[in-house]
């Protein structure tokens, strides 16, 4: 990134060559387009990572606050050294606006897992996730049943779900792609994203912990 103070204002996210990366040699032609809509989403997902209000995020970058929310909406067009500016005020690498971190879904089935057993009883005890340093986590028992899905918004960022299937049947997980599970199995998702438990069986039961950090 040339942090050149003398490199043009009207440089444009259009100006970007076609792998994305900001100047890099050897490009051959401008991008298609700015993708306006996944950087709107993104900026407003990493500020809401970081709990800063708009007024002090363009006051840490060094912009008008009128001009954060408009890239907040999807609109304008922001030049490189703006979201520069913006991912340094966030605490942002540049590239989390253009390839945002993917959902990281687990499923575990009722056969898998990391299993120890017992010396002297019939018991047997599987790994399911581990607590990351510094999380807090709130454990709860669900009793669902079939019609209506449970649809859940986004919870703050960086809170995870894990659910554990006791019995019956149901659709768990990230909106728009939930996992059927079965009794003993396990799914963790991460629940910032608009998510489901839809139960598709009678006296569907499961363990629901829900981790903080």
């Amino acid at each position: 990134m040339n942090t050149d103070p003398a490199v043009r204002q009207s440089e444009r996210l259009t100006d970007l060559p076609n792998d994305g990366a900001p100047g890099a040699p050897g490009a051959s032609g401008a991008s298609a387009g700015p993708p306006l809509e996944l950087i709107a989403a993104s900026l407003r997902r990493e500020r809401r990572r970081t709990g800063l209000s708009l007024t002090e995020v363009a006051r840490r970058a060094g912009i008008a606050k009128s001009t954060l929310s408009q890239l907040e909406s999807g609109t304008g067009n922001p030049s490189l050294e703006t979201l520069w500016a913006i991912c340094v005020a966030l605490d942002a690498p540049f590239s989390r606006l253009l390839d945002p971190p993917r959902p990281r879904i687990q499923v575990i089935r009722a056969d898998q897992g990391l299993t120890v057993s017992a010396a002297h009883a019939n018991y047997q005890a599987t790994l399911l996730a581990a607590c990351p340093p510094g999380a807090r986590r709130d454990v709860y028992r669900i009793a669902a049943e079939p019609g209506h899905p449970r649809e859940s918004q986004a919870h703050m960022a960086g809170v995870v779900e894990h659910v554990v299937l006791s019995s019956g049947r149901a659709l768990v997980g990230v909106a728009g792609e939930p996992v059927e599970l079965g009794p003993g199995d396990y799914i963790c998702y991460p629940a910032d994203l608009p998510h489901v438990f839809e139960a598709l069986s009678p006296e569907t039961l499961a363990v629901l912990v829900s981790e903080h950090t």
